[in-house]
């Protein structure tokens, strides 16, 4: 099983960046998505979350209306747009896997997990 995050930087207060995560090898159908995010000296925190077929998706409430979430599942792939960044964006940017056959913000509820990417906002 193998989830590759990538797309993080350094990015200015205000600017956009676009994560990708790349699933492979998943030993389940219809897995639902999330993305999640550790800043130095905090807890691993949900960022955003989407179902099998992309049609729901469930955001934390400090990235509402600027992140959002997609998925495309012939190639395998899922997204997280991010716009309006802020300095508190700033964190390791996770995307994991979860047999859940509806979104679930507990991370808890996903077993596998990429390796993460940084995404560092500047003020």
């Amino acid at each position: 099983v193998q989830l590759q995050a990538s797309g993080g930087g350094l990015v200015q207060a205000g600017g956009s960046l676009r994560l990708s995560c790349a699933a492979s090898g998943l030993a389940f159908n219809n897995p639902v998505m999330g993305w999640f995010r550790q800043a130095p000296g905090k807890e691993r925190e949900i960022v955003a979350t989407i179902s099998w077929r992309g049609g729901t998706t469930r955001y934390a409430d400090s990235v509402k209306g600027r992140f959002t979430t997609s998925r495309d599942n012939a190639w395998n792939m899922v997204y997280l747009q991010m716009n309006t960044l802020k300095p508190e964006d700033t964190a390791v940017y996770y995307c994991a896997a979860s047999k859940r056959t509806m979104t679930t913000m507990s991370p808890y509820d996903y077993m596998y997990w990429g390796q993460g990417t940084l995404v560092t906002v500047s003020s």
